[in-house]
């Protein structure tokens, strides 16, 4: 039987672009793969016969397969080569796709989103820890921001682009081009990413264990108290629009939005590596600011883009800022709490806001935001020793 070789790549002192852009596909695709859905919903409910509300769920069952799988998945694959667990996310996707492309039965497209959702788990734990080792010390940071890049680029392009593929082909053929992109990204994965061994059956901890280590829970409180207050606002972002009179300028909001949370991955990406404590706490402070300013003044035209502008600065380079801070303070273990954290908080967003617009009406929203971010930037600005150091560990001078 012959081994599987794996390979040590030269120790450089550039950022390597090419398996980079291949892991930032990677975190296209588990965004593209989960959302999807949302953008031909009706149609897809028709050919399921089910309602909407059902199809809905497609959506929901990726989100909790992804948060809950994280950390046994991790522990259970801890052993193996880790471009063979890459690659086999990839393949899942493209299998998931393709399956729903084809289904009638709505049980049988649930059980592969469950499937999907899974894989993307091993991709969000996954691409860090492969960007981090690609990179020399100085620039892991970048790498990370180039790594996650592919988050902001399915949002912003991929799921619209998605969204008028289904209008214009119909959503099956759809799923299908997802799962033939999904089948080459394996292919990309397979010839230009390396081959890292996985962890020694004698040097295995428990995941859980990274709790014990100093800055870990910080990070995770500021993942998940951050992504909650976030995910408040922007899953109810149209109605809080409606409630303002501001209804008409939905789309508009949105692009700016966008346009901001762009801005602000590539500053992070150019500086993170050197001033991640600096960029945490500005992060916060612009979000809690945006927060303050749509308790006012969220019925005034200038008043709401100016804090739409602010919160998507204080939020674009946060995945990058806190899968660095993470990683620094917990290594892959550390990651694997921060997927549980942050789809676990991505999930609860749109509960906690849903009762939040029930008890207390759409203006709740940004007070919400301010209740969550104030202690954010306190735990930030606290954590100076560990969790958000003034020196990144490795990061040179």
């Amino acid at each position: 039987m012959t081994a599987t070789r794996v390979d040590t790549p030269p120790v450089r002192q550039t950022l390597p672009v090419v398996p980079l852009l291949a892991l930032a596909t990677a975190a296209f695709m588990a965004i593209v793969t989960e959302a999807l859905p949302a953008g031909v919903l009706p149609e897809m409910a028709a050919d399921l016969r089910v309602s909407e509300a059902a199809a809905g769920q497609t959506l929901t069952v990726y989100a909790i397969a992804t948060g809950v799988s994280a950390i046994p998945v991790m522990a259970a694959t801890a052993a193996w080569h880790r471009r063979r667990l890459l690659l086999a996310a990839a393949l899942t996707f493209a299998v998931a796709n393709l399956v729903t492309a084809v289904s009638d039965s709505y049980a049988l497209t649930m059980a592969l989103r469950l499937a999907a959702g899974v894989a993307a788990a091993v991709v969000w734990a996954e691409l860090v820890a492969y960007a981090r080792r690609l990179a020399p010390p100085h620039l892991q940071g970048r790498a990370i921001a180039f790594t996650m890049a592919g988050v902001p680029l399915a949002l912003s392009l991929g799921i619209p682009l998605g969204t008028f593929m289904g209008d214009l082909l119909g959503w099956r053929l759809t799923f299908g081009l997802v799962a033939a992109v999904s089948a080459l990204l394996a292919i990309w994965i397979r010839a230009s990413v390396p081959e890292f061994p996985g962890r020694k059956a004698g040097k295995r901890e428990p995941i859980l264990a990274a709790l014990r280590l100093p800055g870990v829970v910080p990070v995770l409180f500021t993942v998940a108290a951050y992504v909650l207050a976030h995910n408040i606002l922007y899953t109810y972002i149209a109605t809080f629009l409606d409630a303002n009179g501001m209804n008409a300028r939905r789309e508009t909001v949105l692009f700016v939005f966008g346009v901001a949370s762009a801005v602000s991955i590539v500053v992070t990406g150019t500086l993170v590596d050197r001033h991640l404590r600096v960029l945490t706490i500005a992060s916060a402070g612009l979000f809690l600011v945006a927060g303050a300013a749509l308790t006012a003044w969220a019925d005034q035209p200038a008043p709401l883009f100016a804090a739409v502008v602010l919160w998507g600065l204080g939020w674009g380079g946060v995945p990058t800022l806190l899968q660095t801070a993470v990683n620094d303070a917990g290594g892959d273990r550390g990651q694997a709490l921060l997927v549980t954290t942050w789809n676990s908080s991505m999930a609860a967003g749109g509960a906690v806001g849903g009762l939040m617009l029930g008890l207390l009406g759409p203006g709740s929203f940004p007070w919400g935001v301010l209740v969550l971010m104030a202690p954010v930037a306190a735990v930030v600005i606290g954590a100076r020793a560990h969790g958000f150091p003034s020196k990144r560990p490795g990061a040179g001078a």
